[in-house]
């Protein structure tokens, strides 16, 4: 019944929509650049721009117009919209998993997401770390994504697909804006933004201030029902609400000379709630904390002699995670009243990444564009620190069973009896690009890449991609390229008698095979179309270690293949109306099982109407079906439900001095929606209900 009435809701916005475009006159392409901004070219494709059309990758743009149009104010509700990409939730925190094309794990690194060409990944965990809270999009200029490998031109984790997020430079703000939204959960936000000239320079600056109380819906059962029913306790704080609010500071700098760009930014997330608990029990009073300090300086486009030119790169980014006080793992009462005042910890985590890297473009070659590029990482968590008032037991049939600290006292434990020690990585890379024009209206795309890690060895990653353009109307594209996920520094190194690291895991690999269609059907309406299949291998998971030794150990045991498509649509119905919309369909199996791994969505289907009315004022509808997730291998409960939701935002656009008015309704039909995570939660992750938000913004 839910998955027809979400269909059925489909059809009712398209028809909707629809009453508006009886009549059949051409978009102004002009009028529809303004509105949408520049979504016709990509340079995360190639490491350089490009046509969108004739990119050799399976790409989506998204620009600030189009963010706008949305009425997105996080990242997670951009990349919902993409095609083949579904953004589900961890426990820990409603971390958010960027899942692509089904590949989806519970801390989801195989995604590797850049601001401004530099990897946002922490090295503890190998994602963007459990403590994002949220990105704010009010200072992104656009947003560019691709579905498949790209190893071979960025190395680690571009596995599953890269996220390209690019910050505004003066030319993105011209002038001053400030501007306040309010909202739902108690939410506040303020910001300000300014670009221009200072001298010589152009520089643009942003800072932004946010607190939410976040939203509270109810969990059912958690991992302490489970512990109550095992030890006949009555120990779990469910039905208890989530804890989701954060305090947020953002800060951006940006300036430029010439071909010489620096840029630096600033994210504190503070006094943020575990969502349902760090270890899947209610917490009600635990608080994280994590900032983040990243800049980075490029010289570009250096012309070195007759048809050799050169970038030269460098970044820095540090990474905190400092909790302000222990986190409450499992409530008072817990482990049979082992812990009658709780079970506490702290892992705190602090590193430093600096990179260096140096381009060389070579078109001395009649049809070639030939890429040179070499490379330095240099990837240290240099501290690492644990308080806590529990120790594991770590030999005998109770291994890995928590029992207290004397006196339950929370204490410093020593570096060498922590979760994890301080580790440093190294990484040398060297690649090599050719774009060739085979023919008229073929382009061959071919490179390969080399890592070399000073931890686990080496690693190469090719790629090739034939375009055609068949006609003026009609691209066509046949991709294959491999790629890696390193293993984290906890899959490696960290201690933990139930789940312990491994220094010889390897990383996980990926061949895909892809084939898209571009069809400019008529002046307004563009389909585009692609098929992949992929395999999977060396996937890291734990196994259970050889008896008699006790608990588990991060082993390269998996292995899955998949397949799917991806059908869009834009439709410029008229000057004043644009409807857009992609249904993706995956499959995914694994290998050991026969089964479906679970947790992703075979059926994504989203569809949006924006509508230009009145002298600037715009009004976007949007829906968001997603449906027949499995269980994975081992967990009995039924499917995850499928679910459908609507959101409207109705906004205005005036230009400078003058007000630009939004209002958005999010879920407007008030769906429960959940997000999948493990049985020690029975009733799966429930999302934020109806909620909306008002928002004034000047500029001048």
């Amino acid at each position: 019944m839910q998955r027809s009435n979400g269909l059925t809701l489909a059809a009712m916005c398209l028809l909707g929509s629809a009453v508006h475009a009886q009549t059949t006159a051409s978009a102004d392409e002009e009028d529809i650049a303004l509105l949408y901004g520049d979504k016709s070219t990509v340079s995360i494709a190639t490491g350089s721009r490009q046509s969108l059309r004739r990119a050799p990758a399976v790409a989506t743009v998204i620009t600030a117009q189009d963010i706008a149009a949305m009425g997105a104010t996080d990242l997670d509700e951009v990349l919902e919209t993409v095609p083949g990409v579904h953004v589900a939730r961890n426990a820990q925190a409603y971390t958010p998993l960027y899942t692509i094309r089904g590949i989806y794990s519970e801390l989801n690194p195989q995604t590797l997401v850049l601001q401004n060409g530099v990897p946002m990944t922490t090295l503890l965990v190998g994602n963007r770390g459990v403590i994002w809270g949220g990105l704010p999009l009010e200072n992104i200029a656009r947003i560019e994504i691709i579905r498949g490998p790209g190893s071979a031109l960025y190395g680690a984790d571009a596995f599953a697909g890269v996220i390209n997020i690019i910050t505004k430079g003066a030319s993105d703000t011209p002038g001053t804006e400030f501007g306040v939204r309010a909202g739902s959960f108690k939410t506040r936000d303020g910001w300000i933004q300014h670009g221009g000239k200072l001298g010589p320079l152009d520089v643009a600056g942003y800072l932004r201030v946010g607190r939410t109380a976040g939203f509270k819906e109810t969990i059912t059962a958690d991992a302490q029902t489970g512990l109550d029913a095992v030890f006949g306790t009555h120990a779990s704080l469910a039905p208890g609400t989530v804890n989701t609010g954060v305090d947020s500071l953002d800060a951006g700098l940006d300036a430029a000379y010439g071909r010489l760009r620096v840029r630096a930014g600033y994210k504190l997330r503070d006094d943020m709630g575990t969502g349902p608990g760090i270890a899947s029990a209610l917490d009600p009073v635990g608080r994280l904390r994590s900032e983040r300090l990243h800049g980075d300086v490029t010289w570009s486009d250096v012309e070195l002699a007759n048809d050799w030119r050169m970038t030269l790169t460098g970044s820095y980014f540090q990474y905190i995670q400092h909790l302000p006080g222990p986190v409450q793992l499992f409530p008072p009462g817990a482990f049979g009243g082992s812990f009658p005042e709780g079970m506490f910890g702290s892992p705190n985590t602090w590193e430093r990444q600096v990179r260096v890297s140096a381009v060389v473009n070579f078109t001395g070659f009649a049809d070639h564009n030939l890429r040179l590029g070499v490379g330095h990482d240099d990837l240290d968590m240099y501290r690492t620190q644990e308080l806590k008032n529990f120790t594991f037991i770590t030999s005998g049939p109770a291994t890995g069973l928590p029992v207290p600290t004397p006196g339950g006292a929370v204490i410093e434990f020593p570096v060498d009896d922590s979760f994890i020690a301080p580790h440093r990585r190294q990484v040398n890379y060297v690649y090599v690009q050719d774009e060739w024009n085979i023919a008229k209206d073929w382009t061959l795309t071919g490179g390969v890449r080399r890592d070399q890690y000073s931890d686990f060895g080496g690693t190469t990653n090719p790629r090739i991609a034939l375009v055609w353009d068949a006609s003026l109307e009609l691209t066509a594209k046949l991709l294959y390229g491999s790629a890696f996920r390193a293993p984290s520094f906890n899959e490696q190194y960290g201690v933990n008698p139930v789940a312990s690291g491994n220094p010889s895991v390897m990383p996980e690999t990926i061949k895909t095979l892809e084939t898209a269609v571009q069809w400019q059907a008529n002046k307004d309406l563009q389909v585009n179309m692609s098929v992949f299949r992929y395999e999977m291998e060396d996937i890291i998971r734990t196994t259970p270690n050889p008896a008699p030794a006790p608990g588990s150990t991060f082993q390269n045991a998996g292995a899955q293949r998949g397949h799917g498509a991806e059908l869009e649509m834009v439709w410029d119905a008229r000057r004043s109306l644009r409807l857009t919309g992609h249904y993706a369909y995956q499959r995914s199996i694994d290998k050991a099982t026969g089964l479906d791994p679970g947790y992703a969505p075979h059926h994504h289907l989203y569809a949006r109407s924006d509508w230009t009315f009145s002298s600037g004022w715009l009004l976007s509808g949007q829906l968001n079906y997603v449906a027949d997730r499995k269980r994975a291998a081992g967990d009995t409960r039924p499917d995850v439900p499928d679910y459908t939701t609507l959101d409207l935002t109705l906004r205005s656009n005036r230009g400078k001095h003058a007000w630009e008015l939004a209002g958005s309704v999010r879920n407007l039909f008030n769906a429960d929606v959940r997000e999948p995570t493990l049985a020690s939660i029975p009733n799966d992750l429930p999302m934020p209900r109806r909620s909306l938000y008002l928002q004034a913004a000047y500029r001048f």
